[in-house]
């Protein structure tokens, strides 16, 4: 993170400087997509994003780490202490942990409801112990927690021109279309963790099971059902769409894009044949940086 942008957000402290800083490479190692998005945010307002996608990642890997050796207990006391000391660091006003530092210093700046976190981080124990979900409304118990509760932390900062309650539902519809494409484009990845993110109620529907798609093979019923979940997505995104032009003018190009990357994770698995079973479909960096120059060349131009 540049200095500029700390100076532009008013973060002077240098423990706390270098803990967003210690953020920002969370969001930019765990999440290319939005953080290309980011970078279309006035400078002033990217340390706080990166504090609140830090968070999110620092707990997704001590859950989700493929390489770590901790039993699920272990695991499980891991984010149970890491949590709530996050919690009551941010009712103390101020927090010592190298992540949780600054995040705590971005919710008390724009009066993030701590009940977000609190819902983020009882879907991030959903993924110790729940391997499926047997419909669609199950799994958005999961999904509020661990993706909507995170576009409505992100309201405040994207400024909306009307009231908060009235910009919320769009942002969780996001969150939510965000999160599916990722599950989509992670079947057999989050399979090899033992979990299955698609509803059962939605494999039932076209007569897949867990063993058949651990075959990794992609036939005509694993196709069927993932083109089901595709446009289940896609009418999430077309919902959320109307809810970027209440936010402020200087948000509006960042969110638009992140729509568009996230929705081209979704064109690629249907170029690929939705083959996600063995592999991880993924949009270029070249592809990216394409959907991603128009809203840079108007932000840039915007600020001259």
């Amino acid at each position: 993170m540049s200095a500029r942008e700390l100076d532009a957000a008013g973060i002077t402290d240098p423990a706390l400087r270098e803990s967003y800083e210690r953020c920002r490479r969370l969001n930019a190692a765990h999440g290319r997509t939005y953080y290309l998005a980011t970078l279309l945010l006035p400078p002033g307002k990217r340390p706080y994003v990166h504090a609140l996608y830090g968070f999110a990642r620092y707990a997704d890997e001590i859950v989700d780490d493929l390489a770590s050796t901790l039993t699920p207990r272990e695991k499980a006391d891991w984010l149970a202490g890491w949590g709530s000391g996050f919690l009551a660091d941010v009712v103390a006003g101020g927090s010592a942990h190298p992540v949780s530092r600054a995040v705590v210093d971005a919710v008390r700046r724009w009066d993030i409801p701590l009940r977000l976190f609190e819902d983020f981080l009882a879907s991030m124990r959903m993924d110790l112990t729940v391997t499926g979900y047997r419909t669609y409304e199950d799994l958005l118990t999961y999904v509020r927690g661990s993706a909507a509760a995170i576009g409505l932390q992100m309201v405040p900062v994207l400024e909306p021109t009307v009231p908060r309650a009235i910009a919320e539902p769009y942002a969780a519809d996001l969150g939510i279309a965000f999160q599916l494409s990722n599950f989509i484009r992670d079947v057999g990845e989050d399979l090899r963790r033992g979990r299955v993110y698609l509803p059962g109620e939605d494999l039932e529907l076209f007569g897949v099971d867990r063993e058949r798609l651990a075959r990794g093979v992609v036939d005509g019923p694993v196709r069927r059902l993932l083109a089901y979940e595709i446009a289940r997505a896609r009418e999430l995104y077309r919902a959320a769409e109307p809810g970027v032009r209440l936010l402020h003018p200087t948000s509006r190009d960042c969110i638009r894009t992140a729509i568009r990357l996230y929705g081209a994770i979704l064109d690629e698995v249907e170029r690929a044949d939705y083959q996600v079973l063995d592999r991880r479909v993924s949009v270029g960096p070249a592809q990216r940086v394409r959907v991603a120059v128009p809203g840079l060349a108007r932000a840039y131009a915007a600020r001259r």
